[in-house]
């Protein structure tokens, strides 16, 4: 028989290998068996349920305007003349009734004068006509001393005097009225902001649209502050609201009013309905022209459905919130409305109630299974 002597070394080299390739394998299964568990946490979304609310959300809608005086009127003569005295100039303060132009027509006083003398002399005809039909109806109470047709003329020679006279006493009075237009007045209080005539120019009502008028009075202690207000806030603002603005030549100072007046239509072309918000300007900080920028308040009058901001996602397409429906994901278009800190109003097919996803994305598919 033959026999094979191996040596103990190769043996040896041969056991430790095989020991080695044995822990290896052992190693490796051990780690496939372990890996699989963190990447299952780490991939199971999580998602925070809410509720959709049911209330009123109150907003601000930061809005331009522009500031304008109270009273405003470009003073224009009435008639023809010249300036003979113009007391007051750009930036004169001036009140009502005040003297601001004085001009001179000779032939409306000469007029005026005639007038009034034509006046006394067909007035003074019908107290003597009036003082002879006195006389003869006391002359009268004798029968047979006055015939009836002789009272009859006297009475209609009276009437006659008398309607004269009052024609003389209307033309009189027209053309006092017209020669008064010489002095030209303040209708109220207020401050000539523009002055574009001097004494000696030729004035009259006649002027060209173009042409630039005398004076130009503004009320500035009083200010109207006008807004367009947008269509979508045209139905939340509410009368005598508190309104809040700044201008931009004032930094860090904050003017407030109260909502006084609105349009009630919306302007045809710019889609906005015009308010006005009264601003008293005594200290006239402030002046007509400013622009500024209004932090206006708006408020529904109905409940509506509100949910959080990070709840409503905005694609290209759309815009829209996930609702949970059993345990799956739908979309729900929605339409924005007012928005206040992180809660904003949605208008679309839900419920108060309904449970929806608040950290909402678009990886977030429609059909999705949500556990």
């Amino acid at each position: 028989m033959l026999s094979i002597r191996i040596p103990f070394i190769i043996l040896l080299t041969a056991f430790a290998a095989a020991t080695l390739f044995t822990a290896c394998s052992h190693d490796d299964k051990g780690s496939t068996d372990r890996d699989p568990a963190p990447k299952d946490s780490a991939s199971s979304p999580k998602y925070q349920i809410g509720e959709v609310a049911e209330g009123r959300l109150g907003s601000t809608a930061n809005l331009p305007a522009v500031l304008k005086p109270f009273e405003r009127v470009d003073i224009y003569p009435k008639v023809n003349g010249f300036i003979k005295d113009i007391p007051v100039d750009r930036g004169s303060e001036v009140h009502t009734g005040q003297l601001l132009v004085r001009l001179e027509a000779p032939e409306i006083e000469q007029q005026f004068y005639s007038a009034k003398a034509k006046y006394l002399q067909v007035y003074s005809l019908y107290l003597a006509s009036k003082d002879d039909y006195d006389r003869l109806v006391v002359a009268n109470r004798l029968p047979g001393t006055v015939s009836a047709h002789d009272l009859e003329l006297a009475h209609a020679k009276m009437v006659a005097d008398s309607a004269s006279a009052q024609g003389e006493i209307a033309n009189y009075r027209a053309l006092e009225a017209t020669s008064g237009y010489l002095r030209v007045t303040a209708p109220f209080n207020g401050v000539i902001t523009e002055r574009n005539v001097h004494p000696g120019a030729l004035v009259g009502p006649a002027q060209k649209a173009e042409d630039r008028p005398m004076l130009v009075l503004e009320q500035q202690n009083k200010l109207r502050l006008v807004i367009d207000v947008p269509e979508v806030y045209s139905n939340q603002l509410s009368g005598h609201s508190l309104v809040r603005f700044h201008v931009s030549t004032l930094p860090g100072k904050t003017f407030q009013g109260t909502i006084s007046r609105s349009a009630g239509s919306l302007n045809m072309k710019y889609r906005s309905e015009p308010i006005e918000v009264d601003v008293n300007n005594a200290d006239r900080l402030l002046k007509p022209g400013m622009f500024a920028e209004v932090e206006l308040p708006v408020s529904r009058n109905t409940n509506s459905l509100i949910v959080p901001a990070s709840a409503v996602v905005t694609s290209q397409e759309k815009q829209y919130v996930i609702c949970i429906q059993g345990d799956k994901a739908h979309w729900m278009d929605v339409t924005k409305g007012n928005s206040r800190h992180d809660s904003i109003e949605v208008f679309g097919d839900l419920h108060p109630h309904d449970h929806i996803i608040i950290n909402a994305n678009d990886e977030i598919k429609d059909g999705a299974i949500i556990r």
